[in-house]
């Protein structure tokens, strides 16, 4: 486990679940602020996007509180190590249609769409199929929780680093450069997920 002091920033977008998530890395050593203020996202050295419920309104907070330039400058420009779990990966898209078409981040080249499961939303555990990634190096086993009827479908498949099958195969996990991003919820997936945390500090791309 990481043991060194690291600085992560999780932004309170007020999409819920921000408290389970800053208790999974406070177990693995890190330094951890929940805030949305672009002073503390502009000085982190990892940070984490988070969240639950619909795509629209996670892009419109985000909007509201003026977060999108100061994610875009750290995390596209400075390259810091970013993480985005459940909804903090569909707003990395170009479009989502949760609930009409909404512009996303635009990060990664692709579409937020609904599952094609007559049973939704896709909630518990399912097992995951990985590439070779950092993310899951060593991973204890390969089951991971979920909660989502939606997820991304990015127009670059080489850059999905899991899959997960639920009535169809959808991305569960990418990787662009600096960019990490899961669809399931690492902080409620016990050791594997705490695992794939702790493998996400020790990316050092950055330069801060």
């Amino acid at each position: 486990m990481t043991t060194s002091l690291k600085k992560v920033v999780i932004v309170d977008y007020k999409m819920g679940n921000v408290a389970s998530v800053k208790k999974a890395f406070e177990k693995l050593g890190a330094r951890v602020k929940i805030s949305s203020t672009k002073n503390d996202i502009g000085s982190a050295q990892y940070i984490v996007l988070p969240g639950v419920g619909a795509f629209g309104e996670g892009i419109s907070n985000l909007k509201k509180l003026g977060l999108i330039d100061i994610l875009s400058k750290s995390v596209l420009k400075k390259r810091v190590p970013f993480l985005g779990i459940c909804i903090g990966m569909q707003l990395l898209a170009d479009t989502g249609y949760e609930f009409g078409k909404h512009d996303g981040l635009g990060w990664i080249k692709g579409e937020t769409i609904k599952l094609k499961s007559t049973n939704l939303p896709h909630i518990g555990w399912n097992n995951i199929k990985t590439k070779s990634n950092k993310l899951f190096s060593d991973l204890p086993d390969n089951n991971f929780y979920f909660v989502h009827s939606y997820f991304l479908k990015p127009a670059d498949k080489s850059i999905v680093t899991s899959t997960c099958n639920y009535d169809q195969v959808f991305s569960s996990s990418i990787q662009k450069d600096n960019i990490f991003a899961t669809q399931f919820h690492p902080e409620k997936s016990q050791l594997a997920g705490l695992k794939v945390l702790d493998n996400f500090l020790s990316y050092t791309h950055a330069k801060n």
